[in-house]
């Protein structure tokens, strides 16, 4: 290998990425019956799509295999070798292909193919040659041609490979709107990580409830108001009325500003330093919500409601909760 050479890396860059866009561009216009076709037949088996290719299109095929898997479509990779091999006992008759090869000859997917016919299975084939051996055995061919590799050789495969993934991507996203999958669903199938936690965490599952409400009554005194706050460490108490209607809420920032403005404090009631209208959100709402809510307003506290009771909340929640949560 020669010493490095110097180029105008940026200059390079953006060419891959001119080339790879190109690429993908002119899919579009190649979109049409056969891509419907295979929505179509993906949607209608009763079986699990069965993604396979070799090398890179072998990396693109997991990758599709997992999108359509987490959107509601029931797919695997299948290694050619390894089917090959004794893992093709993983096909049932119901189960639907997908081969992806950019020259559509290479001798591992070929050689799966046949056993894939006997059993009349569909095969769908995403290839950059029409006229290969896959295509030539397919049931529905997608045809993906590039121009050119962005790489300078014309060797390693890069546009290509971009097109195969952008075909998998579009082929995956209409089976989920066709399905009607929502995001409900998606929460289903990522019930780890910072998605599940945002899709599936709800106010209710995190607010303070009953004796962990800090409250106090319009007419308590302000040191009385300071040891509940304190007691309860969530920085402020909601101020109710003595019908126990939500009159407003005390925060630290209260406490301060209230400090710079009487010189007697302590000897204030808690509806003269109460902020009126305090923030509320119902307990079934994601609790993603709420932080938005809270960095909207620049609050880290809201009562939590229930069937539009705004007068008589039943909980309250804290930003502290939400991080705690790992919700971001």
């Amino acid at each position: 290998m020669k010493s490095s050479k110097k180029i105008d890396v940026i200059k390079e860059a953006k060419k891959v990425l001119r080339i790879e866009s190109v690429a993908i561009d002119r899919l579009t216009d190649r979109i049409g019956r056969e891509f419907v076709e295979a929505v179509d037949v993906i949607l209608d088996t009763r079986g699990k799509v069965v993604v396979t290719g070799i090398g890179k299109s072998g990396l693109v095929g997991q990758k599709i295999a997992s999108t359509m898997a987490s959107t509601g479509t029931p797919a695997y990779y299948l290694h050619p070798s390894e089917g090959a091999h004794g893992d093709l006992g993983i096909l049932g008759k119901e189960d639907i292909v997908i081969a992806i090869s950019n020259s559509g000859e290479s001798e591992e997917v070929l050689k799966i193919v046949p056993f894939v016919r006997r059993l009349g299975i569909k095969l769908i084939a995403i290839v950059g040659v029409r006229t290969s051996t896959l295509a030539k055995g397919a049931d529905i061919v997608i045809h993906v041609p590039v121009e050119k590799e962005a790489c300078p050789f014309g060797l390693a495969p890069t546009a290509s490979t971009t097109a195969e993934l952008a075909i998998g991507d579009a082929m995956a996203v209409t089976l989920l709107l066709r399905r009607g999958f929502t995001k409900d669903d998606f929460a289903l199938f990522h019930p780890g990580g910072v998605i599940g936690k945002k899709l599936l965490t709800r106010i209710e599952d995190l607010m303070h409830t009953g004796t962990g409400m800090p409250s106090v009554y319009t007419d308590t005194k302000m040191k009385d108001v300071l040891v509940e706050i304190t007691s309860k460490r969530m920085g402020l108490t909601g101020v109710y009325d003595r019908k126990d209607r939500l009159a407003g809420v005390i925060t630290d920032g209260d406490l301060r500003r209230a400090l710079e403005k009487y010189t007697n404090v302590l000897e204030k009631r808690a509806s003269d330093i109460m902020t009126l209208n305090p923030k509320r959100i119902e307990r079934h709402a994601l609790a993603v919500k709420a932080l938005n809510i809270m960095e909207t307003f620049s609050i880290t506290s809201l009562f939590v409601t229930e069937n539009g009771d705004r007068d008589r909340p039943i909980g309250v929640v804290h930003l502290h909760d939400i991080l705690k949560a790992g919700i971001v």
